[in-house]
């Protein structure tokens, strides 16, 4: 009889886990703070999991001399990216910590881990740019790549990225989840909670 009991233990054990994963991103999409993120999609297919897209944001190259907060960086570091929305509506990077800074009203902090420390600069229209003379950092998020309906995600990656934006909710915590991806401001897939 006990190893009957252990068994079933183990099963509400390891049940009790994936629960747990479900709800902690469910969590997210249903309480975090929604921010628009413009996009510049990249790739549109994985063999083994379908279409999906592989995403750039505006907030992912940054330049720690031009936003508040942490200036030296390094490779692997886990960072939080202070956020607030700019003129039109996306979401900008204010600030980069090494731990969560206080936040205004309207603001939020996604966390990221820099990926690289000797990245091109952007110039005004989304491109790279080494010549601008300094050097930018490069942080993920976890939200770079996105699982879109079967036979979709090559539309999407041709079309032009200033039309494409996603809607991501981040929970106080700074952890993000991708819940709306949008065209021309057109709902083209929502992310459901479970």
């Amino acid at each position: 009889m006990p190893v009957l009991w252990r068994a079933l233990a183990a099963i509400l054990i390891l049940g009790g886990l994936i629960l747990l994963l479900v709800e902690s991103r469910a969590r997210i999409l249903r309480a975090g703070t929604e921010v628009r993120l413009a996009t510049a999609p990249v790739d549109p297919r994985d063999l083994f999991r379908g279409d999906y897209v592989i995403l750039n944001y505006k907030i992912s190259t940054l330049d720690p001399a031009t936003l508040d907060g942490e200036k030296a960086l390094t490779r692997n570091q886990i960072v939080y990216v202070r956020l607030a929305p700019g003129a039109d509506g996306f979401a900008e990077a204010k600030g980069i910590y090494l731990a969560k800074p206080a936040l205004v009203p309207g603001e939020s902090v996604i966390e990221g881990r820099v990926t690289s420390t000797g990245s091109c600069l952007a110039r005004a229209d989304g491109e790279p740019d080494c010549n601008l003379g300094t050097r930018a950092i490069r942080v993920a998020y976890g939200l770079e790549s996105y699982f879109v309906p079967q036979g979709t995600g090559l539309a999407i990656e041709r079309t032009d990225r200033k039309r494409i934006e996603i809607i991501a909710a981040v929970a106080p915590s700074g952890q993000a989840a991708i819940k709306r991806l949008l065209i021309d401001g057109k709902l083209v897939h929502a992310e459901p909670p479970y």
